[in-house]
Parts: C-alpha cells; sequence; structure tokens
C-alpha cells in the first residue's frame, strides 16, 4: 500500500457513500485509509431515514490515535454535519495534522435529498474547514450552500468556483454533474488562479449515489500518493467515470458505483 489517507465523514449502511466508498477508493487506487467516522446512517439507495451523531470529542479522538501512530499523508474530510464537530475536526488537524494537505467534500445534501448538514452549521463549514483546504470539490447544491448564489448554468459554476477560492483553500474542484446537458463540466481553479475545464461525456444512469465521496477520495488517495494536484484530479475523474459506467444495478433508487474496477496507472 502507497500513500496514507485518514478519512474523515459519516457512515453510509447502503455501502454507496460516506466511509463506505471513501475505503473502497482508497484501496482500489493503491492506498491505505484510516477512519474518523463523524455520524452514523441508516439509509439505502431510496434515501436517509436516520442519523446517529458521534460526539465531536469522539470524532476528534478517532483522528488523534490514527494521526499520532499512523499518520497521514492526506487527510478527506466528508460529512460534518454540526458545528461543534468542525470546530473540533479543524481543532485537530491543526494540532497533529498541521503539514498535511486536507482535501475538503464539503457533504451538505445526500442524492436523495436529505439534508447532512445542520442549518447552522454552514457557517462553520464556510469559515472552519474550507480554508484549511489544499482543495475543496462542491457541487452544485453544496457551491450554492457555500456562496449563497443560485446556479443555474455553467457561467455560474464557474463563478461560484472563483467565489469559494476567495474562502482560503488553495484549490477549487466545482463539479457540475448537477447540471442539464449531454456534457457533464467541472471547473478546476487552482496554482495562484489558473482555471481549467475538464468535461466529460453524461452517462445516462440513476446509479450514481457516492459520486462527490469517490471523487474526493480519489483526489486524496493521488495525493497521498505524492501526485501533482492536477494529475490526482484527472487520474480521479477517470477513477469516478469508469465506476459509473460500470455501475452494478444495486437498489430501487440512486445505486452505488463499481469501486472495485482499475484504471490504467496514470503518469
Amino acid at each position: 500500500m502507497k500513500g496514507r489517507v485518514l478519512i474523515v465523514a459519516g457512515s453510509d449502511s447502503g455501502g454507496g457513500a460516506g466511509i463506505q466508498a471513501d475505503i473502497k477508493t482508497v484501496t482500489a487506487l493503491g492506498g491505505y485509509a484510516t477512519t474518523a467516522i463523524t455520524a452514523l446512517t441508516a439509509q439505502n439507495t431510496t434515501g436517509v431515514y436516520g442519523i446517529h451523531d458521534v460526539p465531536a470529542d469522539f470524532v476528534a479522538e478517532q483522528m488523534r490515535l490514527a494521526l499520532i501512530d499512523i499518520g497521514a499523508d492526506c487527510v478527506k474530510t466528508g460529512m460534518l454535519h454540526r458545528a461543534d464537530v468542525i470546530e473540533a475536526v479543524a481543532a485537530t488537524l491543526r494540532e497533529y495534522a498541521p503539514n498535511v494537505p486536507v482535501v475538503v467534500d464539503p457533504v451538505m445534501v445526500a442524492k436523495g435529498g436529505h439534508a447532512l448538514l445542520a442549518p447552522e452549521a454552514t457557517l462553520a463549514m464556510r469559515h472552519g474547514i474550507v480554508p484549511l483546504a489544499a482543495i475543496v470539490t462542491p457541487n452544485v447544491p453544496e457551491a450554492e450552500a457555500l456562496t449563497g448564489m443560485t446556479i443555474r448554468d455553467e457561467n455560474d459554476a464557474a463563478h461560484a468556483a472563483r467565489l469559494i477560492a476567495t474562502l482560503g483553500p488553495k484549490a477549487v474542484l466545482m463539479t457540475g454533474g448537477h447540471l442539464a446537458g449531454e456534457t457533464v463540466t467541472d471547473f478546476f481553479l487552482h496554482d495562484d488562479k489558473i482555471f481549467e475545464v475538464f468535461q466529460s461525456p453524461r452517462i445516462e444512469t440513476p446509479h450514481t449515489h457516492g459520486t462527490g465521496c469517490t471523487l474526493a477520495s480519489a483526489i486524496a488517495a493521488g495525493i497521498a500518493q505524492g501526485m501533482a494536484l492536477r494529475n490526482a484530479v484527472i487520474r480521479a475523474r477517470r477513477f469516478v467515470y469508469k465506476a459509473i459506467a460500470q455501475a452494478p444495478g444495486l437498489g430501487r433508487g440512486h445505486g452505488p458505483l463499481d469501486h472495485g474496477h482499475s484504471i490504467p496507472e496514470f503518469r
């Protein structure tokens, strides 16, 4: 195994998103995952039916113990659903992983529309975790929550990426899967405001549960393995695209991806 990734996220009992998708992704890409679970969810492909909180101090203790023993080459955050959890995670990162790059997936809404972030936690997300990020990877609803703007098209999405960059992350990957069209367009802002556009043909399928978790974890695995950020993003997008294309078709709703596939080694 090459590349240690500490994943700080919620659990998905359906296995398609959250900590389960994160572990599968990091493992598939040759990395090693440690975890700090922030919440337990009762969910499947049709929706989220319950959330059981993990106390903030216990989230921090999971992180601390993983960091002081195994260590991390990258940290990936996912579902941080309460302000006190966000504050505890940020404090632990500053104390125990001050020089470790952080990939922030600002999880706020589940695929079926269930809110995964308490309203009062949005401010903590915006000012407590996003500024610590080596890269933040919002989708359209998450970017709307972070910026307060409505995103209707690609011009809005590009503008949102620039607004999120003002919050302090080193890079932003604004994903456009929620926008209409035959092509999915992602906006990548990095390296002192270099702006790139990545496009992929849209795969018409309901089986896209966990795409955001998978993308962010794949980027984290690449960073942990010493890849340049741009290369980590490109490989992660390839991984997610193939995982969607080969989705096993499980469940009656938004089904999971195929995290077990392989992609050619990226150079």
